[in-house]
């Protein structure tokens, strides 16, 4: 499963992820299932009333038991049972069902103790087709509603009773009876097609390999799809009639990235076909149920001839990375969800693989070293966990799908395949899933395969980082010679948290060096590594270490002057990225850092500058406290990013990706935080002939003129991007636009956007989004705060599994003790489910925002008036 987040970025994880760290109770264990008895194959058959919003069931369910039981335990919920019969010894036996709700299990009492051996549970039951965007459940549209599922993690009892569990493997036989006009996609390929009473028909599909339940899909409408195929499987890309010629960009991507994860996993993808489905209601970005994969609309559907290279960029990793879960997640599948990483991280790792490969325009690799910087602020927090957590509850277990689990791991992975080479790693994963084909493994499976094949400590590097929370800081000085001393301690982004001095990590320190990289294993709280001879210090070669780094202050200013010369575009994300981390935590001094931004100014890369634009988004809005300050903080934008802003002149046909993402970089840079008139006029301009001729216009400016017009706009632009939101044609007119309205700085504006918001016109899978995002931005979270507290119940109503810990999180954007008191005690009083570590964090960001600019708003000042 991919969630819906644009990129991992600090204040993007912050907000939009669930808890952290979790909290248990002491009976949660008891929502596993007894390990007696286990499922071998189901047979389905299902009949959803679209209209009535109810469905149908008739299971059967092999089992072996393997030791005497008195009674069967399996997961049901929201399930009205009908009856429930066996045969033993060639007699009927009827069931006595006991359901707990709070569990989510039935129990099937038979009356008799059930000795060793094979049985086979007929089960006939009814359902519902819910409004909460999982289990079975409607997505709809303006013409029609559908019948879909969401079962990722422990959301398949909602559509059938089952061992609900993902060690609880077995094959399913699929039958769907649906009306007459409709169709239906499961996870394999159609069979039999047969027409059932009433203007019906009945499809059936054929068996399934051994999968876990949760990776179990049905879709019933009239779905259409554009058809391909490669490495002779049959690929789809299906949608509702009205956006399926909006596929076509997903279905090449999948086209490639199929073949390239054959060669490369070199085990053939097993799945009959490959169907990905877009789904109008969908919470997720997308998820990898086993050969029908189901997305969001805006995370697959596009107009190619009109998309951002972002836009591309986005639909091809989610692509990627659902593919990638193919083999990592759903062949090979974790034991239990303590464990997510093994699918999370791996896809996260995995996904920009096949992109690099097939769009190297599109410079993966710096992309990914941009978002690995906002996973280690997001892991240097006060409140965070270990990527193996605890999780036994339903709750507890969906609070695992966050940035650690696929930030962290697959930053983890990053270095380790670096360390490694990439050709041992990859024989390291090959063997690792040819051991587990359709069973299930550990963390320790796979870190002892590596470590077997390459012969080096990756088993102690991986459980240092896997069983350990927090972010190593690892700082290094010269001796004599060419050694060099490194420390090495907990990072922490607030100085007033100190570090347990008995925490240490297993690292692969990769220093820079004039030829290829020199690599050396730190494993201990200080000793001195053998470093090459080079005519400065590095110690982050390509940027993939897990760590932040520090230097003393001639190493640091060696490293200025060599910025833009000597380090690659990753090396200077992660220098960047590790002197802003150590200027919030008090280890260095916003002067310092702002030296190193002018260092880079005229930088040629989209994502250097991406980096740089973060860091100083947060100098304005969390330093700098007067109009004052920012106005002189406007001032030395304006002149120091202007003039590399205009050398890139208008958009040409022929300019790279990368030169038209670093335009509509520099116009975010200079028209918002530079406050330029002349570059706020021409976004506005852009957005005007992008509003009545969108092919006159590059898309990838358009996309970041349209956010400084939406600043900048009038009631008449809110007007058209409301009506645009929704009726644009394709899903990523129609999300731009809705996240357009979110940016307005107009009072009646803002009030308009947040009534909108919760006016049901809105999906609900992006009104806490919206709402979220109203609440992280200087200009509109005081009117959102009021709004949300005024409006509490249509607010909450917006919230599904994740909606509500993206609200309660997005308060960690306040930067006064204020709002600090205001937000606890609101939430004190007004609880949200599952977001109790969310707003434990809040309230942690909020202290750290005040302690920042108490410690650096005196050193900002100074140096402004010295520009």
């Amino acid at each position: 499963m991919r969630l819906c987040f644009p990129r991992i970025s600090t204040a993007t994880l912050s907000v939009a992820l669930t808890s952290l760290f979790l909290a248990h109770s002491p009976n949660a264990s008891a929502q596993r299932l007894p390990q007696s008895v286990k499922p071998e194959h189901y047979t389905l058959t299902l009949a959803p009333d679209i209209k009535n919003a109810t469905f149908t069931g008739r299971e059967s369910i092999d089992v072996a038991v393997e030791e005497p039981v008195d009674a069967i335990v399996l997961n049901s919920a929201e399930i009205k049972f009908q009856s429930v019969t066996t045969v033993l010894n060639g007699k009927t036996l009827t069931a006595k069902v006991t359901e707990d709700a709070d569990k989510q299990q039935a129990t099937l009492d038979f009356g008799q103790k059930l000795a060793p051996g094979k049985l086979k549970l007929e089960i006939r039951y009814t359902g519902i087709l819910n409004n909460e965007l999982r289990g079975f459940y409607l997505s709809k549209t303006a013409k029609r509603n559908y019948a879909v599922t969401q079962f990722e993690s422990t959301d398949a009892r909602r559509a059938f009773p089952s061992f609900d569990e993902p060690a609880f493997k077995a094959t399913f036989a699929v039958t769907l009876v649906v009306d007459k006009g409709d169709t239906a996609i499961s996870n394999t390929n159609i069979i039999h097609d047969v027409p059932e009473s009433g203007d019906r028909h009945a499809i059936t599909f054929a068996t399934t390999p051994k999968m876990s339940t949760y990776l179990v899909a049905f879709l019933v409408g009239d779905f259409q799809c554009l058809s391909g195929s490669s490495d002779g499987v049959p690929i789809r890309a299906c949608a509702t009639p009205d956006q399926v010629q909006y596929g076509a960009f997903a279905l090449k991507t999948a086209e490639y990235v199929l073949h390239y994860y054959n060669t490369y996993f070199g085990i053939k993808y097993p799945m009959p076909k490959l169907d990905m489905i877009a789904i109008p209601d969908f919470e997720a970005g997308a998820m990898e149920n086993f050969g029908a994969i189901t997305y969001r609309e805006s995370d697959m559907l596009l107009d190619s001839s009109h998309a951002s290279v972002g836009a591309q960029r986005r639909v091809g990793l989610v692509v990627a990375h659902e593919m990638a879960h193919q083999w990592f997640g759903d062949m090979v599948t974790l034991k239990w969800w303590d464990n997510t990483w093994l699918n999370e991280g791996f896809a996260t790792w995995m996904e920009a693989k096949p992109l690099e490969a097939w769009k190297p325009e599109w410079r993966m690799e710096q992309e990914v070293a941009n978002d690995n910087q906002g996973t280690l602020n997001l892991d240097s927090q006060r409140v965070t966990r270990t990527i193996r957590a605890k999780a036994d509850t339903p709750d507890e277990i969906n609070e695992m799908f966050d940035g650690i689990s696929y930030g962290k791991a697959g930053a983890m992975l990053l270095m380790v395949e670096n360390y490694l080479g990439k050709e041992t790693f990859r024989q390291g994963v090959h063997k690792y899933l040819a051991a587990h084909l359709y069973g299930n493994a550990t963390a320790e499976d796979f870190w002892n395969t590596q470590a077997e094949v390459s012969h080096k400590p990756v088993d102690k590097i991986m459980d240092s980082l896997v069983s350990q929370p927090g972010v190593p800081i690892l700082t290094f000085s010269p001796e004599q010679g060419t050694n060099v001393s490194v420390a090495q301690q907990r990072f922490f982004l607030n100085s007033n948290v100190k570090s347990d001095k008995s925490e240490s990590w297993t690292l692969p320190v990769c220093f820079k060096t004039p030829g290829d990289e020199h690599c050396e294993v730190v494993a201990s709280g200080q000793q001195s590594l053998s470093a090459p001879s080079a005519p400065f210090l590095f110690a982050n070669a390509e940027g993939k270490g897990y760590y932040r780094s520090s230097y003393p202050e001639s190493v640091y200013r060696q490293l200025i002057s060599h910025v833009e010369s000597d380090l690659s575009p990753e090396e200077r994300i992660s220098l960047l990225g590790d002197e802003w981390a150590l200027t919030r935590s008090g280890k260095s001094s916003v002067d310092a850092y702002l030296d190193l931004v002018t260092a880079i100014r005229n930088d040629q890369s989209a994502e250097v500058i991406s980096q740089a634009l973060a860091s100083l988004n947060s100098i304005d809005s969390q330093i700098a406290s007067t109009p004052e300050e920012r106005a002189q903080f406007s001032a030395w934008v304006r002149t120091n990013f202007g003039p590399a802003l205009k050398n890139l002149g208008d958009p040409q046909p022929a300019d790279t990706a990368d030169k038209r993402e670093l335009r509509a970089e520099l116009l975010v840079l200079v028209a918002e935080l530079g406050n330029d008139p002349d570059a706020i006029a021409e976004a506005k301009a852009i957005t005007a002939r992008n509003l009545t001729d969108p092919a006159s216009v590059d898309p990838t400016i358009a996309g970041a003129a349209l956010n400084i017009a939406a600043r900048n706009g009038d009631e008449a632009l809110f007007n058209q991007l409301q009506k645009n939101s929704r009726e644009a044609l394709n899903a990523q007119d129609r999300a731009n636009a809705l996240r357009a309205l979110e940016l307005f700085r107009d009072p009646a504006l803002q009030k308009r956007a947040l009534e909108y918001a919760v006016s049901g016109q809105v999906r609900n899978q992006d009104a806490a989004a919206f709402l979220a995002t109203e609440l992280r931005i200087r200009d509109t979270q005081d009117s959102a705060w009021q709004f949300i507290q005024d409006n509490w119940d249509k607010v909450t109503a917006q919230f599904t599994t994740f909606g509500g810990s993206y609200v309660v999180g997005a308060t960690g954007a306040f930067c006064s003790a204020d709002r600090a008191g205001q937000v606890a005690e609101f939430f004190n009083t007004h609880k949200v489910a599952a977001s109790e570590r969310a707003l434990a964090r809040a309230k942690n960001q909020i202290n750290d925002c005040i302690d920042l600019r108490a410690a650096q708003e005196p050193s900002l000042k100074s140096w402004l008036s010295k520009q």
